[in-house]
Order: C-alpha cells, then structure tokens, then sequence
C-alpha cells in the first residue's frame, strides 16, 4: 500500500483528475465508433386540417433499428435537433394503417447522419374523417318536467340562440341528435325564468360547438285547484229500462290559471254514461268526460267506474 500513501494534500485531487481525464478520452473515443442499436423515432402526420380531422390520437413514434456514430446516436436518443419523419395525407385514406416499410422513405429522409437498417414497427394504425359543419335546431327535451303540480309553462318555450353549428369529424357530428334536446338543471320552476343551459354532448375534446349556453325562456303560472259535483247523462238506453247508479253522481277535479277563474264557465261541464260500453262482468259504465270549458286542465273524473243496475 505505500505507493498509494500521499506525499502531499493533493495527492488525491490529482489522481482524480487522471482517471477523468482517462474516462474522457475512452468516452469520446468510443463515441467516434459505429453502432447499430434500436431506438424509437419520432413520426408526424401532414394532412389538410380543414379537411381532415383524426378521431384517435395518432402514433408519435416507430421503433427503428440504425446505424450510425455514437455522436448522431447519442443526439437522436436526447432527441436534440431531430427532426420527426413527415408523413403525408393528402385525401381522405382508403385504409386505416400504414405498413412499416411503407415509412421507409420518410424515414430516411429524415435521418441525419444515420443509417437506416430496418423499420422494427411493423404497422401504424390511424382514423381520420371528413371534417364538415352542421347546423341543428335547439329543442327542449319533451319528457323533461318543468313545473310542480301547482304551476304551468303558458305559451312556448323559447330558446336563444335557437340553433347550434358543430365542427369535426362527420361521423361522429351525424351521430348528434337532430334536434339537439335539452334539459333544464334539475328544479321545478314556480314563476317566469331565464335559464342558462350548458351545452353537453358526447366527443367534446373532437366536435366544437360554437356556443357553450342557451338561454331558455319559460313563462310560468299558478295553477288554482277546484272541485265539483255533476250528474252524468245516461245515453243509448234501451226503452223502458230504469236504472240505478251507484253513485249517483260523479266528483270533478280540475286545475285553471288563477287570473282565469272569474271567466270559468263551470256549467260547461258534461259527463256521459254510454249503455253501449256496459260490462256486464262487474255491471259497471265508465263515465266519460265529453265536454269542458275552456282552460281547464288536469282534469280527473271520480269513480273511474259506476255500479249500475235495473229497478
């Protein structure tokens, strides 16, 4: 061990040095060798985006196998200065793949100063669609409720802006409803509303839509609740015959407008029993609502059945 003992303080440093300076001299020797090796390439797709659009992210690399100095190899793997292989479409593709030797000529136009040997990928896979615009009309969801039981929506529902325009891939924008329905946040409107509504549809991060709200304008009403006793008519009779009704009468339940109330004509009102739809398994007439007043709403007739029978 008496050769490695220090005969100064900067005994150490200096052998340091020398076996950095040595490390230098082998790395930048070997990096003046050739090599083959695989290393992964960066691709990138050329194509009209006014015309085009692609539905699935696009590959961004094929697996290469080259030759080259250690200098261009060790460039390419720290992706300095590399320039990605151009891959050009130029009308709407026939087949959605690309054959690994199909690159071939991309590829090397795009190695500087490397050797290509062979494309390890052997397929690149890619969707692309026509790009179009769509304009579609706005509508409320019809089977969306609006209001309790209490309230009503007077007069149309109106939509502002009445219409979309959808931009991207054209098989997924004629995948859209037509037309576009939508629905209220989940609340039951009791007085006239200005309702923002977001815009939601499937395949956001492809299709753009040129509004992200509508307004929906709902003009909405008290409803008043009423009830009333009425004789139902007896039709298509036999002669001679007497009937017995149990009940006798009939109980109407209705809604109206409140600022309607004081032009309700509640003698309007007819309920009918036709002897011709007679059910002799239970003896029953189904009494039928055949005329009301204007206004009305949700009307309901009490028994749905009446028990008949002969004096």
């Amino acid at each position: 061990m008496r050769p490695f003992q220090p005969r100064t303080k900067q005994y150490w440093r200096v052998v340091l040095l020398c076996f950095v300076a040595a490390s230098t001299f082998w790395l930048l020797n070997a990096l003046n060798k050739s090599y083959s090796t695989q290393t992964s390439y960066p691709i990138r797709f050329v194509y009209d985006e006014n015309d085009l659009v692609p539905i699935k992210p696009l590959p961004q690399e094929v697996a290469i196998n080259v030759t080259g100095k250690g200098w261009k190899l060790l460039r390419k793997s720290l992706r300095l200065e590399v320039q990605p292989a151009e891959i050009y479409i130029r009308d709407l593709p026939r087949n959605n793949y690309l054959l690994g030797s199909a690159l071939r000529p991309s590829l090397v136009n795009a190695l500087d100063g490397l050797q290509l040997n062979f494309v390890v990928t052997d397929t690149i896979y890619f969707n692309f669609d026509p790009k179009i615009q769509k304009r579609v009309a706005l509508s409320m969801d019809p089977s969306q409720r609006l209001t309790d039981n209490q309230h009503t929506v007077v007069g149309p529902v109106r939509i502002s802006p009445d219409s979309i325009t959808f931009t991207g891939p054209a098989s997924l924008i004629d995948s859209l409803p037509n037309p576009f329905l939508l629905r209220l946040p989940n609340q039951m409107l009791t007085e006239p509303s200005k309702v923002p509504v977001p815009i939601s549809y499937n395949y956001q991060s492809l299709v753009a839509a040129d509004i992200e709200e509508a307004q929906v304008i709902v003009n909405i009403k008290n409803l008043v609740s009423e009830e009333r006793q009425l004789l139902p008519e007896l039709v298509n009779v036999p002669e001679g015959v007497t009937l017995n009704l149990r009940p006798p009468i009939v109980v109407l339940r209705y809604q109206m407008l409140q600022d309607s109330m004081a032009l309700l004509n509640r003698s309007a009102f007819k309920v009918v029993l036709n002897y011709n739809r007679f059910n002799p398994i239970d003896s029953t007439l189904v009494p039928e609502l055949v005329q009301q007043p204007r206004g009305i709403r949700n009307v309901q007739v009490w028994p749905n059945r009446i028990k008949i029978s002969r004096q």
